[in-house]
């Protein structure tokens, strides 16, 4: 009677989860163009407005066949997650390869979760089952490579090289550094340190950050990734981290203070559009901002 009771609650769990997490779940909003989000596959990805870049990207992509044949050898071992947004040229374009890839590598396609996440403000880069929750999901396409459950590495965004190339270094064990690595580094620290001690050892990171960084918006997303994910606090001060090592770039500085008003810090806000507009003068968004900041404050 016990084991039956449990394997009618197992079931019942099963039933309810797969309701709240259906495959292929489209959001059509008026005026916009539909969206993938959550779980993937790659029917629902060969029908209607979708097929009209994956199937074309897909059946158009000729593997290296010499390095797909190194890669059957190992990549059994290995379960593959990808996070892509149906909204995202980048993951118009490099999804469809990816699978061109593990098909010729005869990948079984049951070791691949494909998660299509979200472009709105309210939930940016968030899938609805929240799969990309703890993964530092700031880029998308992402290709997470995990070996008894332990994540190995990744791909973000592109190749460095080729997925057939990338894929084998990764497989292979060797030194393989994906795009972005910036934002790998700070996200981090911040995890093992925590914000607080993060704070006062950020400033030790600039130098190495500096050489990382290849422009301001590798953090600047990254911060807007946090602040959607309610870790504002976090985010505000990633947005200021960028400002130190990208003082001579506009945007920063008005990243960070859209971020500071949308969190009902106007003083600073507006501090922070000034520095923006010190440097580009012609700003109108800053402009507009800062004078709707100053009405608001006269009245």
């Amino acid at each position: 009677m016990k084991n039956l009771i449990l394997f009618s609650i197992a079931f019942t769990f099963s039933i309810f989860t797969n309701y709240a997490q259906p495959f292929n779940k489209e959001i059509i909003k008026e005026g916009e163009t539909p969206m993938l989000l959550g779980k993937i596959n790659k029917e629902a990805l060969s029908e209607n407005t979708y097929s009209e870049w994956f199937l074309t990207n897909f059946e158009t992509y000729q593997p290296n066949k010499e390095k797909v044949e190194e890669i059957k050898k190992l990549l059994p071992q290995y379960t593959i997650t990808a996070f892509f947004g149906t909204w995202c040229g980048d993951s118009k374009k490099e999804l469809p390869i990816f699978y061109k890839v593990l098909e010729v590598a005869e990948f079984s396609l049951e070791r691949l979760t494909v998660i299509g996440v979200s472009n709105d403000s309210e939930s940016y880069k968030q899938s609805p089952g929240g799969e990309e929750e703890g993964l530092n999901i700031h880029r998308v396409p992402t290709f997470i490579f995990y070996k008894d459950g332990k994540e190995i590495n990744r791909i973000v965004e592109h190749p460095v090289n080729t997925f057939e190339e990338d894929i084998l270094q990764i497989i292979q064990n060797k030194n393989y550094i994906p795009n972005y690595n910036a934002v790998t580094m700070v996200n981090d620290a911040l995890n093992e340190m925590g914000l607080e001690k993060f704070k006062r050892k950020s400033k030790k990171l600039l130098p190495k950050l500096k050489k990382e960084a290849k422009g301001l918006a590798e953090l600047n997303t990254y911060s807007s990734v946090l602040f959607y994910s309610e870790r504002k606090e976090e985010a505000l001060y990633i947005a200021e981290l960028n400002t130190l090592l990208f003082p001579d770039e506009a945007y920063t500085y008005e990243n960070l203070a859209n971020k500071l008003l949308a969190s009902n810090q106007a003083d600073k806000a507006l501090m922070y559009y000034e520095k923006s507009l010190a440097i580009n003068p012609e700003n109108e968004r800053v402009k507009t901002a800062m004078a709707a900041i100053k009405q608001k404050t006269a009245n």
